[in-house]
């Protein structure tokens, strides 16, 4: 499992006009996030707590030392298949490793889920989100910019 995660002042997916999903009003992070084939409930957990406590907000001197929570934040993400583009063989990308998408929409929805629990199961965090297998406008305003790639990968021998 792949997420780009920016972290910002302002984020919204629009799908046909209507907005469907935002950041609140301080901003927070907006998650791309792809699912690999391989990919299942751990990773979805691991997932879900990286990004609960990941450290790029700054702290009063000045040092990325905060996580969204911290900070009053929140979040909203995204499933995003093309994550998993190869291109190592051309310029076209190959997506044979992207889940299918009955596969992914479980384990991104098992991601927020995780994000929204309350604790100490979950992180008890504000989540929003786009709508899977839609065509979906992504605005982002970066802050920083800060942007993080964090990597999840599937226990040696897992399948979904």
């Amino acid at each position: 499992m792949r997420a780009v995660v920016q972290r910002c002042t302002r984020g919204s997916v629009t799908v046909g006009g209507e907005v469907v999903g935002a950041l609140r009003e301080r901003g927070g992070l907006v998650v791309l996030l792809g699912v690999e084939v391989g990919d299942g409930v751990d990773e979805a957990t691991k997932m879900a707590d990286k990004l609960a406590k990941l450290r790029i907000f700054e702290d009063a001197a000045g040092k990325m030392n905060l996580a969204v929570g911290d900070v009053g934040g929140s979040m909203l993400v995204i499933s995003q298949f093309t994550l998993a583009g190869d291109c190592s063989g051309g310029n076209r990308p190959s997506f044979v490793r992207a889940a299918r998408p009955e596969v992914a929409e479980p384990l991104v929805d098992a991601v927020v889920a995780r994000l929204r629990a309350p604790q100490p199961s979950g992180h008890g965090m504000h989540v929003e989100t786009g709508r899977f297998r839609t065509e979906m406008k992504v605005e982002i305003l970066n802050d920083g910019p800060v942007t993080i790639v964090l990597d999840v990968a599937p226990r040696a021998g897992a399948t979904t």
